[in-house]
């Protein structure tokens, strides 16, 4: 662990949206209106945030290359990595469902035939959710382009993140089944929070008074 830089990992695809990790407010017992003051400040000297694929980002923090990092809860569901979850920041939104072509009549996930395909990125998630259904289901890893499976015959049905549901209509298929709800969560490395002086204790709680604000400020 770095003592003198703390490394901030942050998903690709989330950073234009990630609220900016704030210095220090002065005191531990600060205000939240010191805090809120901190908000619109430049992130504190050592801190660097770097930008990685979404499944790296807990891998680097699990492994204590970065003290803190920010990622999706899928991410952290599929990869299952032994690291803390500190603050759901609560942008980023989308759901992990089971979905199936408009036509195929069904209309829950236990309705699809035992030992069916299913096509998916998130595959351990997947075996997770149609294990506690005691469905078989043989499962098909694909890295992109998940909801074409259905449509080529690949597989009956996906377990994919939908977010508005556009990609899914614009290829005729319908989700039929949540499996969890997913957001943009900040997590750190167990043994560098234990050992933290203080330094990452500011920055976790300036962005938990950060994710209170109001989104849409007046």
């Amino acid at each position: 662990i770095v003592h003198l830089c703390t490394n901030v990992m942050v998903r690709r695809d989330l950073f234009p949206n990630t609220p900016r990790a704030r210095g220090p407010s002065g005191a531990s017992g600060a205000r939240p209106e010191a805090l809120r003051s901190q908000a619109h400040k430049a992130p504190p000297r050592g801190l660097q945030p770097r930008m990685l694929r979404n499944g790296d980002v807990p891998v680097y923090v699990a492994y204590g290359q970065a003290q803190l990092g920010v990622v999706g809860y899928d991410v952290l569901r599929e990869h299952q990595m032994p690291v803390a979850q500190l603050v759901d920041l609560g942008f980023g939104g989308c759901r992990m469902a089971v979905a199936v072509k408009a036509s195929s009549g069904y209309q829950h996930a236990a309705d699809l035939p035992p030992h069916c395909r299913v096509a998916s990125k998130f595959t351990h998630c997947a075996r997770e959710f149609f294990d506690a259904l005691d469905l078989p289901v043989e499962l098909v890893h694909l890295t992109g382009s998940v909801e074409l499976g259905p449509l080529t015959g690949i597989a009956e049905a996906i377990v994919d993140l939908v977010a508005t549901g556009r990609t899914l209509r614009d290829n005729g298929l319908v989700a039929i089944e949540e499996l969890f709800q997913s957001s943009a969560r900040l997590i750190g490395h167990p043994l560098a929070l234990r050992l933290d002086r203080g330094d990452l204790q500011l920055i976790v709680e300036a962005m938990r008074i950060q994710e209170s604000l109001p989104k849409n400020p007046a």
